[in-house]
């Protein structure tokens, strides 16, 4: 079953079949922006672009859509930062965040108040902890789904507490957990073989991570993932598993998820 799962990492692709396309733009040393496109209306969405000229670049590869949103996961420069630059080169276009410090923003997102591009409907999730502005972007289609998660869940890792804490993050993983197994998920930076590295060294013996760092030295684009991977192979997503609470805590002991938590990101700010 873990082979077949791995096999199936690069099905997920870098796009989304009919009705909505993604398509992941490479920026910066090790970020992804993304483009969100709706089949059936020809309307685009541009998630944190922050080189708006790779971004428009990208677009041209779909000349018969129409950029009409930008979602920004958090205020981060290297998420934000090419906001209104892009509000420049296409004026008129609503920029959504989740606070007024998100460079450019026109409208701030409440949770789980929809936004339409064209017959999709993006869903915000609240996710603070990274920033307290932080917010997810959840697409759901017929049998297709996708989520954007910025800086608050990468394949196999998860952000630093820069505003939070470790309850903060651990409803925010909740919350990204509960959905759908076979959600797609498209997160903000290239961290995977450095991610996975450190899950082998929370979970030795786990196969899983195994397989996934397997595949992820031999490619250079990693996202997607899925939910369904995270949760065998994310030791942030695994805190309450007692193969990690005994890593973590020693033998006979045990503790919350979310001071578990704690500890695990503490131990990765400080892996090597």
């Amino acid at each position: 079953m873990l082979r077949h799962l791995i096999r199936n990492y690069r099905a997920f692709s870098t796009t989304v079949a009919h009705p909505m396309i993604v398509k992941p733009v490479a920026c910066l040393g090790d970020n992804y922006a993304y483009l969100l496109l709706d089949q059936k209306s020809h309307q685009a969405a541009a998630v944190d672009p922050v080189e708006p000229d790779k971004v428009l670049a990208a677009l041209k590869e779909y000349p018969e859509y129409k950029l009409t949103a930008i979602l920004t996961t958090h205020h981060h420069w290297d998420h934000a930062g090419g906001n209104k630059k892009l509000l420049e080169q296409v004026p008129g276009i609503a920029c959504y965040g989740g606070s007024d410090n998100v460079e450019g923003a026109t409208h701030i997102v409440k949770d789980q108040d929809p936004i339409s591009l064209g017959d999709l409907k993006v869903v915000p999730i609240t996710t603070p902890c990274h920033t307290m502005d932080h917010i997810c972007y959840y697409v759901s289609d017929a049998d297709q789904h996708a989520v954007f998660t910025g800086d608050c869940v990468f394949s196999s890792g998860c952000g630093r507490f820069f505003e939070g804490t470790a309850k903060d993050m651990w409803k925010a993983l909740q919350r990204i957990a509960a959905l759908p197994d076979d959600t797609q998920m498209y997160f903000g930076h290239e961290y995977t073989l450095s991610n996975l590295r450190f899950a082998e060294h929370v979970e030795p013996d786990n196969k899983a991570i195994q397989e996934k760092k397997q595949w992820a030295q031999r490619v250079s684009c990693t996202t997607p993932s899925t939910i369904r991977s995270e949760k065998l192979t994310n030791p942030f997503f695994r805190v309450a598993e007692p193969a990690v609470q005994t890593r973590v805590l020693g033998e006979s002991k045990t503790e919350s998820a979310e001071k578990v938590l704690g500890i695990v990101r503490k131990m990765k700010d400080n892996f090597k």
